[in-house]
């Protein structure tokens, strides 16, 4: 779809009057999927519902980026209270990102902002079109697609992208395992097990917090493992544990698993993403001699830990 052709849909929405952010998604997908070839752009309501973005946008399968929709009157560079919150979020996990209200796009590489477009403004209840800036939107669309996963080369860098994923995985959970006061999922069946058997007065997003940590940083000890530096994923990650963690080891038989749930799982994959664009034994050797410390791995512990909650906070003893 052109954006000529996106923009007329969505001002037939906005006319009904009736329109919300979601009347608009068909159209948006059908913009992403036209940027270039073998794209698909996939809106997913169960990670909406659990505060994920809205579009995962993928090329032959593989993603290559993502995207937050709001409603048209939501200004992108004004925005606060939850909305800012969540955009911080998605900011600091989500290396190839666009924000949108329908009219306005904002397109962000590892946080930064690279690019703002506006196609259209708001003004008397009409949408007006500013046609001079459809081909600049197309040719960014296509920008964005053509994205490939940038190796990391830096272990502050792969501290602040394990915290980012971190703090996704902790929302997810904490707003999946609230949805389901039945104890009805696995998840929840291992939040009860958890109180059972360990911390028996922890609340739901406490235990949400110690599963995100617990997931980055086990990937992070299996990676470490790794003796394959070109493939990586939940799976491998189980078979690298050490047995001598039963803990975690029965947390990544369930992580590794194909009953794991959706609203996490591409998140963790994604996960094991970050880790196959870096090799970590460099940046292991690179960040002890940084840091001279004895133990960079227990070093690097404390960077992610930083990174994913500031907050001076008492260690747990999970890991």
């Amino acid at each position: 779809m052109s954006v000529q052709d996106y923009l007329t849909k969505v001002r037939a929405k906005y006319a009904t009057g009736d329109a919300t952010e979601h009347s608009y998604r068909s159209a948006l997908e059908a913009l992403f999927e036209g940027s270039a070839p073998d794209i698909a752009a996939l809106n997913e309501p169960k990670r909406v519902a659990c505060g994920a973005p809205d579009f995962i946008i993928t090329r032959n399968a593989i993603p290559v980026g993502h995207c937050e929709a709001k409603d048209l009157p939501i200004g992108l560079s004004k925005m606060d209270g939850a909305n800012k919150a969540q955009k911080a979020r998605y900011l600091k996990a989500l290396p190839n990102l666009i924000y949108t209200n329908g009219l306005d796009f904002e397109f962000y590489k590892s946080g930064e902002l690279v690019r703002a477009i506006s196609i259209g403004v708001l003004a008397d209840k009409k949408i007006e079109a500013l046609p001079d800036q459809f081909e600049t939107l197309e040719n960014q669309l296509a920008a964005f697609a053509a994205e490939k996963p940038q190796s990391i080369t830096s272990a502050k860098k792969l501290a602040e992208m394990m915290a980012g994923k971190a703090v996704l995985i902790k929302d997810i959970m904490g707003n999946a395992l609230r949805d389901d006061a039945n104890l009805q999922t696995e998840l929840t069946g291992q939040y009860a097990a958890f109180k059972s058997h360990l911390i028996h007065d922890i609340d739901a997003g406490e235990f949400a917090d110690i599963y995100a940590e617990t997931i980055a940083y086990g990937m992070f000890a299996a990676r470490l493992h790794d003796p394959t530096p070109g493939t990586f994923s939940r799976a491998e990650a189980l078979e690298l544990l050490p047995k001598s963690n039963p803990f975690l080891r029965s947390l990544f038989g369930y992580i590794a698993g194909v009953d794991l749930d959706d609203r996490i799982k591409w998140v963790i994959d994604e996960l094991a993403d970050v880790f196959q664009a870096c090799d970590l034994h460099a940046l292991m050797q690179d960040f002890g001699k940084f840091t001279a410390r004895n133990d960079p791995c227990l070093h690097f512990a404390e960077t992610f830990l930083a990174e994913y909650n500031p907050a001076t906070r008492k260690a747990r003893g999970v890991w």
